[in-house]
């Protein structure tokens, strides 16, 4: 069985909501034939459109409604209903959820208003029809519009018109926003898949769509209008697995002001919750656009055109001022233009008149024929230097606007990279518009449009790659077990005290245990011991307050630099005191921390945490020291990050060109920033009873770098759950360690870092003797059967996994020098289901340690933990050996009933 579920080809399974989406029964609950009512119009559109399945139309007070037989309630109706539309009033919905569970209806769409929007007792409503529901059937809304599917033609919405079928579904909280788009969409001609109204997402929400819309063979591309990410870990989990396969662009309406207050961290003034999404969206490979026309384009465009290997744009023009525009609108959105090869400007001079630009953009020239237009793309697309053409015409008196774009047709794709154009003006280039844009080249009315989409393009494939890039980095995974062991204890004596602000001392000796370089901090509680600890750190230094009170030690006066003698380390501590007595309070003052003065010369950085309300825990990176509010220089991430995702964020800062070295200062140690950042980040999601942390400053030069101060805010002591982080953070609890016949092996979850040792793993794995579970014995040819290819899209599905969707557990010892992988076993969380299901594989020369085995158990061990109530498998008839493997470790197996020649095997998790 393949490690990638994506390989399972047969895909024998249904989703669980096909009934929703494809159902054979339709009851909708509340329909009447009163003009203008909701109820008439839902009615009017199920049999308008016929989708192959029964209406059933209840109503205690009707016998006949639009000329069908009318039921009294969902028991009454002549089948077992799949989906139940409700259209009463709030008050009755619960009871009528009740009955449809006790029906087994399987899905209802509640369109009524009327819950949380308008108050406490709407909420009891919600939280009561939860209650009923909960295990047993599925919600859409309340409060939504219905679900549309063009392609089967079912309507179950309210919405005036059908829209036609096409590749793209749209996702919306807005009904009035789907209506809008559905009007526009006839004048567009834009197709869809599916239309989904989810309203105040009760119970299902933008996870569960986009997971089902994800296999859906007539889906090509997923567009999002939200208002609120609903559940983030479950939002990001189900957009970073369909965005492999599929685009998802999402308009976010409602944006909101800075999470956290002004008075809170110099971090939290920074994180607002907009910007906190920007960055989730980006995690998860999810373009964000800023208008609805945006969102549609560009599904539309990624659909046709390939996407850009990176933001070099080349422009084509036959007049100046729209290339320089373009130039404009493309730089403000980080574009750049491209700089030709000498060969293609060479080219040029040979096919253009003499007075052409020779330079980029292009200008061939008001009197620019289409042999000239397209004999320059032909030469431009050649270039290594060009990521992208954009086609620039405007009508002038000796263009030929129709000729020019059929001339231009035949290179409407040209391997990754693509053609945009601009035919500029009105009746004159409409023909040749719709010539480029039938040829599958997006035409626009200006330039700046264009580049907008350009720039879209290469944000969307930024997103996507940079996510998956390796940096392999040396983190030393056994000194940070022992770091998180040592901060777990400091906090919870730290939180029995009462206390939630950590002094300064205790602050880095938090970050010292997680391999974060702090320097030296002596508490001293008298004039006295400041000046012995001063003799011992070495002159000069510097003197803090010590304080479990006081947030910002400068504004009180306390911190004294540069003291050079045992009397000015005294006489500070005095003075220190008294300040802090008259600025804020004497109880604040508990203490000094004597620290060495460091002389070093480098760029001052913060390095901070902070708590988002929808997507918890967030890092900040950016430039630091007193001034941080002002500059305002900083870039934000989800917590765990790898060295690859670190580096996105460095790049994403005006800082970062510094410190690759400027104005002759050598380079900051890149691979040591990046370690201390990832390291940061896991000890933020290792400890979620922080609430905020600040190094502010880090210091950062070629010498070195150092944190010179800290903070770190508790959550208070009364507080038992805590925001988890919208990533979910390396499962340590999974890693054991065995001595197999005197060979040390670590079974543990698989790491990013992993791929070179997949590949190895891989290169090598093979289904010999009929151990592939799904295979016959002996059915398939030894030297077929061994893997003959693994493309970076298998490993980053192996590798970058899920841990909220699968846990991959590879075996990983020393072999002859080296480390190897000699087993993999896969646990998959079915969807909508409390199943998991697994896949298993030894290499040949290892099985003789029992690998097997001891991966099985360690697979129905983590499924346990992660909640399943069975783990399962599919077996082919003949496969012997893996039918004697799985009942040796507990598995039941029964007779397949869609497949005969496949064998179901069951473990039970719940005994």
């Amino acid at each position: 069985m393949m490690l990638d579920p994506s390989e399972d080809v047969l895909q024998i399974s249904s989703h669980p909501l096909d009934s929703l989406f494809k159902p054979t029964s339709v009851a909708v609950v509340g329909a009447t034939d009163r003009p203008g009512s909701v109820g008439r119009t839902l009615l009017k559109n199920l049999i308008s459109n016929p989708f192959g399945g029964a209406v059933y139309p209840v109503n205690p007070k009707r016998e006949h409604i639009l000329g069908i037989t009318a039921f009294k309630n969902i028991a009454a109706c002549p089948k077992r209903v799949d989906v139940a539309v409700i259209i009463t009033p709030a008050a009755s919905v619960p009871k009528l959820i009740q009955e449809c569970v006790d029906n087994k209806v399987q899905n209802a769409i509640i369109i009524s208003a009327g819950f949380r929007e308008v108050g406490h007792e709407g909420e009891k409503l919600e939280e009561e029809i939860k209650k009923i529901a909960f295990g047993k059937m599925r919600i859409v809304g309340p409060n939504c519009l219905g679900i549309i599917c063009p392609s089967s033609s079912l309507n179950a919405s309210f919405a005036n018109l059908m829209p036609q079928a096409g590749s793209v579904a749209f996702i919306s909280q807005s009904g009035a926003m789907i209506t809008a788009v559905l009007d526009w969409s006839v004048q567009q001609k834009v197709g869809f898949s599916a239309v989904i109204s989810i309203g105040a997402m009760m119970d299902m929400d933008f996870s569960d769509m986009i997971d089902y819309l994800a296999n859906d063979q007539s889906t090509k591309s997923i567009v999002l209008y939200m208002e609120t990410i609903g559940n983030a870990r479950r939002f990001l989990s189900a957009a970073r697995e369909a965005a492999l396969t599929k685009p998802i662009i999402v308009i976010k309406g409602g944006k909101t002001e800075a999470a956290a207050k002004a008075a809170a961290s110099h971090t939290g003034s920074l994180t607002g919750s907009d910007a906190v999404l920007d960055a989730a969206f980006k995690r998860a490979g999810v373009l964000r656009v800023d208008s609805v026309a945006d969102l549609f384009e560009m599904a539309d465009i990624l659909s046709k055109q390939p996407l850009p290997k990176g933001n070099r744009l080349a422009i084509l023009t036959n007049a100046g001022g729209p290339g320089v525009l373009a130039c404009d609108a493309l730089a403000k959105n980080g574009g750049v233009l491209a700089d030709l090869e000498q060969t293609t400007i060479d080219r040029l001079d040979k096919v253009l008149p003499p007075a052409w630009s020779h330079s980029n953009p292009i200008d061939v020239l008001g009197d620019a024929s289409a042999a000239h237009y397209a004999k320059s793309l032909e030469i431009i697309a050649e270039d290594n230097n060009c990521d992208g053409f954009l086609v620039i015409l405007t009508p002038q008196a000796m263009t030929a606007p129709t000729e020019c774009a059929e001339a231009l047709k035949k290179y409407a794709s040209i391997q990754n990279k693509p053609v945009l154009a601009s035919w500029m003006g009105g009746p004159d280039v409409m023909a040749g518009a719709k010539a480029l844009t039938d040829a599958g080249i997006p035409c626009y009315s200006y330039p700046d449009g264009a580049c907008r989409t350009f720039n879209y393009m290469h944000e969307y494939k930024a997103n996507l790659e940079s996510n998956y890039e390796r940096i392999d980095l040396q983190m030393n995974l056994d000194k940070m077990e022992v770091g998180r062991t040592e901060v777990s204890k400091m906090i919870q004596g730290i939180r029995s005290t009462g206390r939630t602000l950590l002094t300064e001392a205790e602050s880095k000796q938090m970050l010292r245990a997680y391999g974060i370089p702090v320097t030296a901090c002596e508490v001293c509680a008298t004039p006295e011991a400041a000046g012995v600890a001063a003799e011992k750190i070495g002159f000069p230094v510097v003197v803090k307050l010590n304080s479990t009170t006081i947030t910002h030690k400068f504004d009180v006066g306390g911190v004294k630099l540069n003291l050079h003698n045992k009397m000015d380390v005294e006489r500070a501590f005095v003075d220190m005191k008294e300040s802090v007595s008259r600025l804020a309070s004497a109880d604040g003052f508990e203490g000094v921390t004597v620290q060495p003065m460091i002389s070093v010369k480098g760029f001052e950085i913060i390095l901070g945490s902070s708590l988002d309300p929808q997507l918890g825990p967030v890092v900040l990176f950016g430039f630091g020291g007193s001034l941080v509010e002002v500059f305002q220089d900083s870039s934000l991430g989800l917590p765990p990050l790898n060295a690859n995702l670190a580096r996105q964020m460095l790049m994403h800062t005006k800082i970062y060109k510094a410190l690759k070295g400027v104005r002759g200062m050598d380079s900051v140690d890149m691979d040591l920033l990046l370690n201390i950042m990832v390291r940061f980040s896991v000890m933020v999601v290792d400890h979620p009873e922080i609430v905020e942390c600040d190094i502010n400053p880090l210091i950062c030069s070629s010498e070195g770098i150092l944190s010179l101060d800290s903070r770190v805010v508790l959550h208070e002591p009364s507080k038992v759950e805590f925001p988890q982080p919208a990533i979910r953070p390396y499962p340590h609890q999974y890693v054991k360690e065995y001595d197999l016949k005197g060979t040390k092996v670590t079974v543990r979850p698989i790491m990013h870092e992993d791929e070179e040792l997949m590949m190895g793993f891989y290169s090598q794995a093979a289904w010999p003797d009929g151990c592939d579970p799904e295979s016959p014995v002996h059915k398939i040819p030894s030297d077929q059967c061994r893997l003959q290819k693994v493309n970076r899209s298998h490993l980053i599905k192996t590798c970058f996994t899920d841990f909220d969707r699968s846990i991959v557990l590879v075996a990983e010892a020393m072999v002859d020098g080296g480390r190897v992988v000699m087993a993999a076993g896969r646990c998959t969380k079915e969807h909508m289901t409390s199943d998991m299901k697994f896949a298993l594989q030894v290499l040949p020369h290892h099985r003789q340690l029992g690998l097997g085995s001891i991966i099985m158990r360690q697979l129905i061990q983590v499924a346990r933990e992660e909640g399943a109530t069975r783990l399962k498998a599919r077996v082919h008839v003949e496969n012997e050996t893996a039918h004697k493997f799985l009942k040796k470790n507990g598995f039941t197996i029964a007779p397949g009933v869609v497949t005969p020649t496949l064998f179901h095997s069951y473990y039970d998790l719940t005994k």
